[in-house]
Parts: C-alpha cells; sequence; structure tokens
C-alpha cells in the first residue's frame, strides 16, 4: 500500500475532445459536474435550435433536425438490439 494517491489519467482522445472551447467545456460540465446540468445543456440546445428558425426561417428548423436523423437511427438500432 502506497502513501501517493496517482490520479486516474483519461485517454487521449477524451482529453482531445473537452480540449475544445465550447463544446469540450460543457461536455466536461455534463461528466464531472452536478447532475442537473444535462438539463441546463437540454435548454441551450432548445434555445439555439430555436433563435436558428428565428434568424433562417424554416430551414433553420428542418436542418437540424435532419442532421440528427443518424443519431436517431443508430439509437433506434440499440435500442431494438437489446
Amino acid at each position: 500500500m502506497s502513501a501517493a494517491y496517482i490520479p486516474h489519467r483519461h485517454p487521449f482522445w477524451m482529453r482531445l475532445f473537452l480540449a475544445i472551447p465550447v463544446i469540450g467545456w460543457v461536455a466536461r460540465d455534463l461528466l464531472f459536474g452536478d447532475k442537473d446540468n444535462i438539463w441546463f445543456a437540454l435548454v441551450a440546445f432548445v434555445s439555439l435550435w430555436m433563435s436558428a428558425v428565428l434568424v433562417f426561417g424554416l430551414p433553420g428548423l428542418y436542418l437540424p433536425a435532419l442532421a440528427l436523423v443518424p443519431i436517431m437511427f443508430v439509437l433506434l438500432v440499440l435500442y431494438s438490439w437489446g
């Protein structure tokens, strides 16, 4: 047994992802922060989407939904897989 504490080091891809200025800050806060932060992130996502609708009109509504189609497809496959 040793008296020295060696902190757990995260993989390189995670350190690289968390180093991205805005996205990494939010991801770090979601991973290591308070558990209620997911609701703040969802509100920020919806607010950004609605701001895109105000600025760009209907393409601001349709294009993010179209970009989320592959993610939803993967989720449906994972749910049906078990």
